[in-house]
């Protein structure tokens, strides 16, 4: 069975490429959405944004080129390519692109109940 259907299996991937950096533009491209996990990659052009909202999952950003600057609660965050954060559950937070970036968002959700 394959889990993430939405990439080859077995073969380096370089993610960036999936979704480039479009002109004043916000890409994504969804790997994988369940109710308990999420995982999508997001391109976004220089001054961008994702606005302040939050998440019933923690928000893991890993962000594979560029600059974003993240804002967490009161707190803002400038996290480079190669770095990550994590916006814990049901914390307002943003996401603005400084300089035009990429990243992987994985959202954790608790863990649903399969029973009944």
């Amino acid at each position: 069975m394959v889990y993430i259907e939405k990439l080859d299996q077995a073969r380096v991937l370089d993610l960036k490429k999936l979704v480039p950096i479009e002109e004043e533009q916000m890409l994504s491209k969804t790997l994988v959405q369940r109710r308990d996990l999420g995982m999508t990659i997001f391109s976004l052009d220089k001054d961008q944004e994702i606005g302040r909202h939050t998440s019933p999952g923690d928000a893991m950003v890993n962000v594979l080129s560029g600059v974003a600057k993240i804002t967490i609660d009161q707190n803002e965050y400038l996290v480079h390519a190669g770095e990550t954060i994590v916006m814990p559950a049901n914390v307002p937070h943003a996401l603005y692109a400084q300089k035009a970036f990429q990243m992987l968002l994985v959202v954790v959700k608790p863990e649903v109940d399969h029973e009944g």
